[in-house]
């Protein structure tokens, strides 16, 4: 891929393109909000967390600089890249929304047991899309064309956007600069490996200068990035029972970042109960195997001082 694009030259290709990165902290996934152009309305790319949206809805407003917004688009449906849906068009009732057709089994009836909510624990208000499209296709996003491109491994029907002229890629959760997002079909013992090396290598035959990934600033070294990921990837497949682990103490974090504190029997229970977390830790027909292994998952993370216990309370560190 080649090298030389800086900092100051990415953020003038977004300008270009009348794109504002907006960089969330966890539980939210980024934002990206264009500016209206002539063939297409002011428009957003994810929404992040449900719990966030009065943060949501002030950064988008700000972004649009007295904008309406026409147009709400998600790469895929994980409650850190669409609990906004529903919030932003209250705020706008005009604004369509748009998700990958993957999901419409899923979402017109609101399956949360097809959905991920209900297996992960998370929330995520109800929302009713207006339009799905496909890989393959073009979306207008402001004043430019955008490709869909498939991006499996983290989620199945999961999509990456491309901007061929400027080439700018919205990578959702397919690439990170310095981390490798969990690969959810893997802990069910899906081909999840596979599919996540082949996004990366759609990636690669893109060749974008500028990535705006779903967690963390934008970055321009996309060949190392590619590079950290598929080695990630490689460990993690040779050694699922280390991706299982991981994704057992991602996911913990994440839902102490949403609770902040918890009863250490309440939390306990809590894990060994979700359905995410018994996949993870392969205990799903054994509840005293479960108890056992959430009792370890949080044993390490006290241990590593991320989070701590005051008498029979867990809090974040």
């Amino acid at each position: 891929m080649p090298g030389g694009f800086g900092f100051a030259e990415a953020l003038a290709a977004l300008e270009r393109v009348g794109a504002t990165l907006l960089v969330r902290g966890w539980l939210s996934a980024n934002n990206v909000v264009f500016d209206e152009g002539p063939d297409g309305p002011a428009c957003v790319v994810d929404t992040g967390y449900v719990t966030h949206l009065d943060q949501t809805l002030a950064l988008v407003e700000h972004a649009l600089r007295g904008q309406s917004l026409g147009a709400i688009i998600n790469t895929h449906l994980h409650s850190d890249h669409c609990g906004g849906n529903a919030g932003l068009q209250r705020r706008w009732p005009g604004a369509s929304l748009s998700v990958p057709r993957g999901y419409r089994e899923a979402v017109a009836p609101w399956d949360e047991g097809l959905l991920s909510y209900q297996h992960t624990g998370q929330q995520c208000e109800r929302f009713a899309p207006s339009a799905y499209f496909s890989s393959g296709t073009d979306l207008q996003l402001g004043a430019c064309r955008w490709q869909v491109h498939p991006a499996p491994g983290h989620d199945p029907d999961a999509v990456m956007l491309f901007q061929p002229e400027e080439r700018i890629l919205i990578s959702g959760d397919a690439l990170w600069e310095n981390r490798l997002a969990i690969i959810f079909p893997a802990l069910a013992g899906a081909p999840g490996f596979d599919d996540a090396h082949r996004a990366l290598a759609t990636i690669e035959r893109l060749s974008p200068l500028v990535v705006l990934p779903g967690h963390g600033a934008l970055f321009t070294d996309v060949a190392g990035a590619v590079q950290q990921s598929r080695a990630r990837i490689d460990a993690f497949a040779a050694a699922p029972e280390r991706h299982r682990k991981h994704a057992a103490r991602a996911l913990l974090m994440y839902h102490m970042l949403e609770v902040l504190q918890s009863g250490r029997a309440e939390l306990i229970e809590w894990i060994s109960r979700t359905p995410v977390f018994r996949e993870a830790l392969g205990c799903d027909n054994n509840d005293e195997l479960a108890c056992s292994l959430a009792t370890e998952t949080l044993d390490r993370l006290l241990a590593d001082h991320v989070l701590r216990q005051q008498g029979e309370t867990i809090v974040l560190t």
